[in-house]
């Protein structure tokens, strides 16, 4: 169990809600919900219930008043005991962004308490077919028609594609590049949406992941969050927040590894003795948890420059470059603590391995995240 530093009682009695929830309501359930790729709607509701979908967000309607250090904390626990859970959480949190940060007060006031309160789930909608990562390029258009607009296209890799109330959506209104985006906020039961078909994954099978087809969808235009051509600056400011909640996932998977591959070794013996006892052992248990530590310092720390005001979308790119290539790296040595019993299904090694390449890849792949890394430095 990770030994936390938490700012107040209060975040303290939280982070024991969410280690007691995530052994009673997750971990029983996990491997069962992984293999038959089982969608956890009633899992997320309960959290929505205990206030766990709306920590980050305001109170003033219905969040949970938390600080970005104390959040995350939180999702690294569910993310420890099901990664699923917690990209759940993290996509939750980036879908509810944009209302919560553009939007007006009437439209808060209409909409966000049941988003935040989980009797709402939603998904975030900027990839397409052609454009993931060159989001500027999307051309999913919503041309407006009185007082909708008409909304026709096709987005890709949808986390809670297909099962999701609402879709936080990005959309063109202009052929004027980047300036030329708009944010919808679209019901999933508007007429013309659909997510057919389930994608089929390598690991975090029980987050369903599908495209969303908008045909000839009708959305009033009471649901556009910010401006028309305001919806790429809505898109990257949210995308800079969920790269912390990526980075979180990340540690929290790796601190599963590392537990499992810690205990293993201390309970296998070969040649009279533990294997924890031979040094090979003992050093890849040694970097295994540095890096698990380095990068839960490395997100704390860009969360804290958020919390603080400051500028921290570099930061969050490091950190989600950092975590999540840990991640990949420990659930591989964890894979290789355990041996033969690494490879099968009946140690969750293989699962925790499996799953940690999806990290790589979601809010910005790693080498997007080098890239901005990268301009950063060579135009400071």
């Amino acid at each position: 169990m990770v030994e936390r530093r938490m700012p107040t009682e209060e975040s303290r009695d939280l982070i024991d809600l969410v280690r007691d929830m995530a052994a009673t309501e997750l971990s029983p359930k996990v491997e069962d919900y992984e293999q038959e790729a089982r969608f956890p709607r009633e899992v997320l509701a309960t959290l929505g219930k205990a206030g766990l979908l709306s920590l980050p967000f305001t109170e003033e309607y219905g969040g949970g008043g938390q600080p970005y250090v104390v959040y995350l904390q939180a999702l690294e626990e569910l993310a420890s005991a099901w990664l699923s859970v917690g990209i759940g959480v993290s996509v939750h949190t980036l879908s509810c962004f944009a209302l919560a940060e553009y939007g007006t007060t009437e439209q808060k006031e209409r909409w966000l308490a049941d988003m935040l309160g989980g009797d709402l789930l939603g998904a975030y909608c900027l990839s397409e077919p052609q454009s993931g990562s060159d989001a500027a390029a999307l051309v999913t258009r919503a041309d407006r028609d009185g007082d909708a607009y008409v909304v026709n296209g096709t987005k890709s890799w949808i986390t809670h594609g297909g099962v999701a109330d609402f879709y936080s959506t990005m959309v063109r209104t202009s052929d004027d590049g980047a300036r030329g985006i708009t944010c919808l906020l679209v019901p999933s039961d508007t007429a013309g949406v659909s997510a057919p078909t389930a994608e089929h994954k390598m690991g975090a099978n029980a987050s369903r992941t599908a495209a969303v087809i908008f045909e000839n969808a009708r959305v009033d235009a009471d649901r556009r969050i910010g401006g028309e051509g305001e919806g790429f600056r809505i898109a990257l400011s949210a995308l800079d927040a969920g790269r912390l909640g990526i980075a979180a996932c990340s540690v929290g998977l790796a601190q599963a590894a590392l537990e499992c591959a810690t205990a293993y070794a201390k309970e296998r013996r070969q040649f009279g003795q533990p294997i924890a006892d031979f040094q090979g052992i003992q050093f890849m248990l040694a970097d295994m948890a540095t890096g698990v530590s380095a990068a839960r310092a490395l997100y704390l720390e860009a969360a804290a420059r958020k919390d603080a005001g400051l500028d921290f979308g570099i930061q969050a790119a490091m950190a989600k470059l950092f975590a999540s290539d840990m991640a990949m790296r420990v659930t591989t040595d964890a894979v290789q603590v355990l041996g033969g019993a690494g490879y099968v299904t009946d140690f969750p090694a293989e699962r925790y391995f499996r799953e940690a390449k999806v990290l790589q890849i979601v809010e910005g792949t790693n080498q997007i995240q080098r890239m901005v890394i990268g301009r950063s430095l060579s135009r400071g």
